[in-house]
């Protein structure tokens, strides 16, 4: 089969990346299966296991997509008209009112029934290679700490009530302009900005375990799955996609900041190989790839995956509580 995958940034991703890797490992994994690969992104965008077609995304992709492809998966926005055979990832949340393809999927099952959706396929990523042995001494948090949803303040404030030395904010910097001022005088917070794979692995696999009180309905959270592969149980809100991927064999979910330092202090009887093991059995990107190749057939088929347009069924709060 040969499938075009678009991406509105260019790859492949040097510093953190969230959707943006989801991408790279599919289009890696749908090669390795024996499918031809169109990757449309970016003008700079290179890639050794696909074809690369530059776009300008001011103007309409499906001016850059060979007319010869089987099948488009979009991960950019979808243009108003398409004949060809497509599905459309949604990796966000909708805003309230916005209606979406009837060919969309999602990332997770709370991420569809918010959107009044059927389709789902968790995202995956290549399992990174980590050593399970190494001293934990302080947790960690990963994610874009400028967004108040991700609540890197709250992370430090269970920090700091599990009586931990450290706590290594991945995504974030002290002093931030971007949305806003803010500034983050907390000692125990140990600031490292964007990361590269290879830093952020290094300083998870000395970690206790993935600190991430979100404070909103987070449709899947890759930053989940990156800490289980390095064996680090998550301590989160239960909040969007969370429930679903972090059983508690592998973490504990509560909106309370003091229950959460709780469980932080007996991090140890989370496992570090249980966690992994749970993640590369389930996240993994091989995994991912066969279920969209499964959806395109089903498409190619003549199948609706929705019942209807899926769309935001009631509007949502800009932040979910967190105490």
């Amino acid at each position: 089969m040969k499938i075009a995958v678009t991406s509105q940034i260019k790859l492949p991703v040097n510093l953190y990346g969230g959707a943006e890797r989801v991408i790279w490992d599919l289009c890696r994994e749908l090669n390795a299966l024996g499918n031809e690969v169109v990757l449309v992104a970016p003008h700079g965008t290179s890639c050794d296991f696909a074809e690369v077609v530059g776009h300008d995304f001011g103007g309409s992709i499906m001016d850059s997509i060979p007319k010869d492809v089987d099948f488009i998966h979009f991960f950019s926005d979808l243009p108003h008209l398409i004949d060809s055979p497509h599905i459309f990832t949604l990796e966000g949340n909708a805003s309230f009112g916005e209606i979406l393809s009837y060919q969309t999927v999602f990332v997770s099952h709370n991420q569809a029934f918010r959107h009044g959706g059927d389709c789902v396929v968790y995202n995956g990523l290549t399992p990174c290679e980590t050593n399970l042995t190494h001293e934990r001494a302080s947790f960690h948090f990963l994610g874009k700490a400028a967004w108040r949803r991700k609540n890197v303040k709250g992370a430090i404030r269970c920090a700091r009530k599990a009586n931990s030395a450290k706590i290594d904010i991945l995504g974030g910097t002290r002093i931030n302009f971007n949305m806003g001022f803010r500034f983050t005088l907390d000692p125990i917070a140990r600031f490292h900005g964007m990361v590269d794979n290879s830093k952020k692995y290094k300083v998870m696999e000395s970690s206790k375990g993935l600190v991430f009180p979100v404070c909103w309905n987070e449709p899947f959270g890759l930053a989940i799955i990156e800490s289980l592969f390095s064996g680090c149980p998550v301590f989160g809100t239960p909040y969007g996609s969370l429930p679903e991927l972090v059983p508690s064999e592998v973490g504990f979910l509560s909106a309370s900041s003091d229950e959460l330092a709780e469980a932080m202090k007996d991090s140890q009887q989370w496992k570090p190989q249980v966690c992994r093991d749970y993640a590369v059995e389930n996240f993994n990107s091989k995994k991912m790839a066969l279920s969209y190749v499964e959806i395109y057939e089903r498409v190619l088929a003549g199948e609706t995956l929705n019942k209807e347009p899926p769309s935001l069924k009631k509007p949502e709060p800009k932040l979910l509580p967190f105490n």
